[in-house]
C-alpha cells in the first residue's frame, strides 16, 4: 500500500468519522428538539388548567370594615347565597370638610380619553374613583382583541356628562336622562341638578326612586347576572353611597341582575339610586397608604380578573385635611 493510499485511506475514515460524529449529534439535538417541541405544549396546558382551576376556585375574601378616610367608610360584604357574591360598599358623609367631587373632564364634542380607574385616579390626585357612564366605541372579544386601550378616543352615551360646571355631553335626545347630580357646594340629586349643573354621570336607569324599587314597577324581565357598579342617597340627603359588585368569576362572586342590585341599594341604606356602567367597567379604587392607586374589587375586564378596563368617564373623592 502506498503512501498516497493511506493518505487518501486515512482521509475517508476521517470524513467517515465527522459524519458519523455529525450525524450522532444532529440526532441528540433532534431529539433535544422534538422534546423541546413537546414540552413547549405540555408547559401552556399546565399553565391553563392552573389557571382554569384558580379561575372555578379562587376563595372568597373575608369581609371587611373600615374608615379609608375622614367621612368615607369602606364595606366588603361576602355572601353564598343565593349565589357566591362579593360586594364593596363606600359611604360617604357629604358634610365632611375638605370634601371634593371629580368627574372626568371633557370639552363639548370632543373625545375623551380612555382611562383606568387606577389612572384617573393617579392624574387627578383623588383619594377614591369608581367608573362612570356608559360609553362608545367599546368591544372585547379577547384578552389580545378590545377596545379601548388607555388614552384611546370615546364619549359617553347615555344622559349627561359634566365636571366643574363644563356641560360637554348630552345623550341623542337631548336630555338630561337619568342621572347623577352634584352641586359644587356637595348637595346630590338625580335626575334634577340643584341649581346650576356642576358635577353629573349619565345612567342607564334609575334603581331606587323615593325608596321603591324601580325595575319592579317597570317590570324589568332581564334577570342575567353581572358585575355592577351604583350610586345613591340615603334619605336624610347626608350620605353618598358607592356600590361594586364583583361578577362573571365563577365561585368568588357571580354578580346580581337590576333587580336585586336595587334591593342591595335599599338594604344598605338608600333612597334614591342610580345604575352607572357595569360588566368589565365595575371597579373601584382608593389611594393607598404608600399613596398608590389600590384596588379594592376584582374587576374582570377581558376575561381576567383583577385587570381594569380604560373607561370614558369616573367618579372621583378628593379629601383633605384643612390647609392642605
Amino acid at each position: 500500500m502506498n503512501e498516497g493510499t493511506i493518505v487518501n485511506a486515512g482521509a475517508l475514515i476521517t470524513a467517515l468519522l465527522t459524519i458519523a460524529l455529525l450525524l450522532g449529534m444532529w440526532r441528540a439535538r433532534r431529539r433535544r428538539f422534538v422534546a423541546f417541541l413537546l414540552f413547549i405544549p405540555a408547559l401552556l396546558f399546565g399553565i391553563a388548567a392552573s389557571l382554569f382551576f384558580w379561575y372555578g376556585h379562587r376563595p372568597q375574601p373575608a369581609p371587611a370594615q373600615e374608615a379609608l378616610f375622614p367621612g368615607i367608610e369602606y364595606t366588603r360584604a361576602v355572601r353564598s347565597t343565593p349565589r357566591p357574591l362579593v360586594l364593596h360598599l363606600i359611604r360617604i358623609d357629604l358634610a365632611t370638610p375638605g370634601l371634593e367631587f371629580v368627574v372626568t373632564p371633557g370639552t363639548p364634542g370632543e373625545d375623551l380619553p380612555a382611562r383606568t380607574v387606577s389612572e384617573f385616579l393617579t392624574e387627578f390626585d383623588l383619594q377614591l374613583a369608581i367608573n362612570g357612564a356608559y360609553f362608545q366605541p367599546w368591544w372585547d372579544r379577547a384578552p389580545w382583541d378590545y377596545y379601548p386601550h388607555s388614552g384611546d378616543p370615546v364619549h359617553p352615551v347615555f344622559g349627561i356628562a359634566a365636571a366643574r360646571g363644563t356641560v360637554y355631553a348630552v345623550d341623542e335626545t337631548g336630555t338630561m336622562s337619568e342621572a347623577l347630580f352634584i352641586s359644587a357646594d356637595n348637595q346630590v340629586s338625580f335626575r334634577t341638578p340643584v341649581g346650576d349643573t356642576y358635577n353629573a354621570i349619565g345612567g342607564l336607569t334609575m334603581l331606587l326612586s323615593s325608596g321603591t324599587n324601580v325595575i319592579d314597577v317597570l317590570n324589568v324581565e332581564d334577570e342575567s347576572l353581572h358585575p355592577r357598579t351604583a350610586v345613591g342617597l340615603d334619605e336624610s340627603g347626608q350620605t353618598l353611597i358607592l356600590m361594586v359588585i364583583d361578577g362573571r368569576q365563577p365561585g368568588y362572586s357571580e354578580g346580581v341582575s337590576l333587580r336585586e342590585l336595587a334591593e342591595l341599594m335599599r338594604d344598605f341604606g338608600a333612597y334614591q339610586a342610580l345604575n352607572l356602567d357595569g360588566g368589565g367597567s365595575s371597579t373601584l379604587v382608593a389611594e393607598g397608604s404608600d399613596g398608590q392607586p389600590s384596588i379594592l374589587n376584582s374587576p374582570i375586564h377581558s376575561r381576567i380578573p383583577g385587570q381594569q378596563r380604560p373607561v370614558a368617564t369616573h367618579l372621583g373623592v378628593s379629601i383633605r385635611a384643612a390647609g392642605n
